[in-house]
């Protein structure tokens, strides 16, 4: 845990620019509502707790602070503890839950077990009163972020839509938001803003370690490109919400493509082998991400593309968790096994 010896002031430059910023996105976090916070105790969920525990004073909402402790370090239940009574001494409203290590052997098991118990949280802070349910949670994630994770996905192989991630909001279930206020700050500047008000920061080790792919781009990766080009990770991030443009734009326009060769619940093929390659591709990325269809990498989309898309040809494919794809002369159709 560090801390500053800076003198605190009541409002900053940093508060100004959120509150200006949430003005011009009046619908991302609406007055008088329950918000639920992850906090992980790292510099930038610190930084985003203090810059909407005072923002509170304005907007009138009411906080409530989700901790998840993966138990990756011998320490966590330690920084739980403390983050848990800093917490309480501002009066927040404090919920720890701890993994079983099964459940958390990766990044991306780690991720999806903190947005599932985030959004049972969400549920059940306020499942008596439909009128006041608790429909927002935020997390902490920066421009740096946005930046690590395009040139992360950029090195995957993802096309578009994983290029564009990482948006200041998007649906983390039916009614429930998962928002991300510090999309506009970097990284640099919650380490600001945690010196200079003096908050505690309990760092994980397990952020240094170079087995999670994201470390590797975080500490090896990112600073060589400020070497090089310096204030790049921002360009980069200004990068990713330009394609986030582009993306909606040519979604709108895959839509319309899905619609008219749609028959039911097939497409029809023969209306599909007339397009480019590039819109067969995005048609079948966005349809059978509509369908359920876990996302496919770019070299897999290729594969199913050409074989989809092949003249007179019939086959299959398995996907992942249970989904195959079949297509005959006339249609496409997707089949989920488990569900049959």
């Amino acid at each position: 845990m560090s801390q500053s010896s800076n003198k605190e002031t009541p409002w900053s430059q940093w508060h100004n620019r959120l509150n200006k910023f949430l003005i011009t996105k009046e619908n991302l976090l609406p007055k008088e509502v329950p918000l639920l916070l992850s906090v992980s105790g790292g510099q930038d969920s610190m930084a985003l707790l203090k810059l909407i525990l005072d923002l509170k004073r304005l907007y009138k909402w009411e906080l409530h602070v989700w901790h998840g402790d993966h138990g990756w370090h011998l320490e966590s239940k330690t920084f739980s503890q403390e983050l848990e009574i800093w917490c309480k001494n501002q009066g927040l409203n404090f919920i720890c839950q701890r993994a079983n290590k099964d459940e958390v052997k990766s990044e991306v098991e780690a991720r999806n077990w903190r947005y599932n118990n985030l959004s049972k949280i969400a549920k059940s802070l306020y499942k008596q009163n439909n009128d006041f349910n608790c429909k927002h949670v935020l997390t902490g994630h920066t421009a740096s972020d946005k930046a690590e994770t395009l040139v992360l996905n950029l090195a995957r192989g993802a096309y578009l839509g994983g290029l564009s991630s990482l948006k200041e909001s998007r649906q983390l279930e039916r009614d429930i938001h998962l928002i991300r206020p510090l999309i506009i700050f970097s990284r640099e500047e919650t380490a600001q803003i945690c010196n200079h008000f003096n908050l505690p920061i309990w760092i994980d080790p397990s952020n240094q370690n170079l087995k999670f792919n994201r470390n590797k781009i975080r500490h090896e990766i990112i600073p060589r490109l400020e070497e090089m080009y310096p204030g790049s990770s921002m360009r980069i991030a200004a990068l990713s919400e330009k394609l986030a443009e582009v993306k909606n734009n040519q979604d709108d326009l895959i839509n319309f493509g899905i619609r008219k060769i749609k028959h039911g619940e097939k497409l029809c093929r023969q209306e599909l082998l007339k397009l480019s390659k590039d819109n067969q591709r995005n048609i079948l990325a966005k349809w059978l991400t509509l369908e359920g269809v876990p996302m496919l990498s770019a070299a897999q989309l290729e594969d199913l593309r050409s074989n989809t898309c092949r003249k007179l040809s019939s086959g299959s494919r398995k996907l992942s968790k249970g989904w195959k794809i079949k297509w005959n002369k006339n249609t496409i159709q997707i089949i989920n096994s488990i569900n049959q």
